[in-house]
């Protein structure tokens, strides 16, 4: 299984950008794929993920912001990211994983089942 994410870049507060993940190598019938996201001196934190029934799971911090969504036609996963904040600069990462998507106690998503991970792709947003 081979990820490559796409789509970073440096935007002002407020601005939108989109991320893209193409996936090869990948034809489970039952998966879960989302986007991680690391800041300097911080951890690895889910923002969201989407599972084979299409259900998504989003973290607090970005709902309402961020949407998930993949074209399965073109083996590719999106994180749309709209309104965009300074603290939403990081590292992000796609991820995959062959079971389905776990969240935490606050129905956040976690990296545990994530068997695979994309280079990351960065997002620099400033104020």
């Amino acid at each position: 299984v081979h990820l490559v994410e796409s789509g970073g870049g440096s935007v002002q507060s407020g601005g939108s950008l989109r991320l893209s993940c193409a996936a090869s190598g990948y034809t489970y019938s039952s998966y879960c794929m989302g986007w991680f996201r690391q800041a300097p001196g911080k951890e690895r934190e889910g923002v969201a993920t989407i599972d084979s029934d299409g259900s998504t799971y989003y973290a607090d911090s970005v709902k309402g912001r961020f949407t998930i969504s993949q074209d399965n036609a073109k083996n590719t996963l999106y994180l749309q990211m709209n309104s965009l904040k300074p603290e939403d600069t990081a590292m992000y990462y796609c991820a995959a994983g062959l079971r389905f998507c776990y969240v935490n106690e606050y129905g956040s998503p976690i990296d545990y089942g994530m068997d695979y991970w994309g280079k990351g792709t960065l997002v620099t947003i400033s104020s």
